[in-house]
């Protein structure tokens, strides 16, 4: 429990969130670029009269949907992390009328769009 009795732990706290949100966004994005990229060196090795397919296509998915899954996982894990540190503090920590739950929404969004993403990578 803080004994700060300070307004600023708690911007602290929601900083650390965001930069989390941030953390996790850039994963998938980075592995939808890693999962997209094999499929473009699918297309552009593709010799005439072979069949598409490639062994870099398949690593290039796993690896991909692996970074997608660790933004999604970092995404849950910052909630976690928040409503702890959102339990340690005091009713006077936290200004009235001030909106805890908009990060939680945010990276909870961020989290489900990030699951649809891998549902899609897998589908296409």
């Amino acid at each position: 429990m803080s004994d700060l009795n300070d307004p600023r732990v708690l911007f602290a706290a929601e900083r650390t969130l965001l930069a989390w949100n941030r953390t996790s966004l850039s994963l998938m994005a980075f592995g939808f670029v890693i999962e997209r990229f094999g499929l473009f060196l699918r297309y552009v090795s593709h010799a005439p009269g072979t069949p598409m397919g490639s062994s870099i296509d398949r690593a290039s998915f796993w690896v991909g949907i692996g970074f997608v899954a660790l933004g999604v996982l970092s995404a849950v894990m910052s909630i976690v992390q928040y409503r702890v540190a959102l339990a340690s503090l005091r009713p006077i920590e936290i200004p009235p009328g001030y909106q805890t739950s908009v990060g939680i929404w945010l990276n909870g969004l961020i989290a489900v769009l990030g699951a649809a993403l891998i549902g899609y990578l897998a589908v296409t």
